[in-house]
């Protein structure tokens, strides 16, 4: 799978966790807007991609300091850098990383504490570090998705109970694999053990046990039961 085939996969999980009910109400959330064009976009729909990031660009141009629209912007610039390193143009596959690297990391310190922005970017980072051979390189991106996702988890303590199986199936199992990828077996198990009492019977709890029973084979756990086309 390209790298960019797999970001749509995990990317899928935003969709997740932000359906998730926090207080933002639906006709102002941003990534209601964009997501799907933006999907579509990373599938090979350039029309698509290209209203995804208009709309970003738009939606900062009037406020340069939007938080979502900053993180779906930066994750739109990691995508180009795909594909200019995809195409042999090294200097500008960095720039475009570097600059998308920086929104992301802007619009969590504009709104730390909004799931729409640190879910946005843990999942991306999560796919994109899997995809890199420079080892020190993945475990900062593994990181910072790390963290954002335990703040997610964190955010979400008071619903969790009443949480839908699929948003918290994808937010354990997406700290599951980045403690995996960051080597911390115990912290990745911790949450393997976590979806397998707290989701009996289900497709997660299926995917959890796969993988403690066997973690060399890092059989897949994240984004089960939607756009996984």
């Amino acid at each position: 799978m390209s790298k960019f085939a797999l970001l749509l996969t995990v990317i899928g999980f935003v969709i997740a966790a932000t359906h998730s009910a926090h207080a933002q109400a639906a006709a102002q959330r941003f990534d209601y807007l964009v997501r799907e064009d933006m999907f579509r976009g990373f599938a090979g729909d350039k029309a698509a991609f290209d209203r995804a990031m208009a709309l970003c660009e738009a939606r900062l141009a009037e406020n340069p300091d939007h938080a979502e629209a900053l993180v779906w912007h930066g994750t739109g610039l990691l995508f180009r850098s795909g594909e200019a390193f995809r195409s042999g143009d090294t200097e500008k596959a960095g720039l475009l990383n570097r600059n998308g690297l920086a929104e992301m990391a802007k619009a969590v310190a504009l709104a730390p504490n909004n799931l729409g922005v640190r879910i946005p970017r843990g999942a991306v980072l999560l796919a994109a570090g899997m995809q890199i051979a420079d080892a020190q390189r993945a475990r900062v991106y593994f990181e910072t998705a790390v963290e954002d996702f335990e703040k997610a988890l964190a955010l979400e303590q008071p619903r969790l109970a009443t949480l839908a199986q699929h948003p918290k199936g994808e937010l354990f199992a997406a700290l599951a694999e980045g403690w995996s990828r960051l080597n911390d077996a115990e912290k990745s198990r911790r949450y393997l053990d976590r979806i397998v009492a707290e989701l009996p019977d289900t497709i997660y709890a299926a995917a959890a046990g796969a993988r403690l029973a066997n973690p060399s084979a890092i059989a897949r756990i994240t984004c089960l039961g939607c756009h996984t086309k």
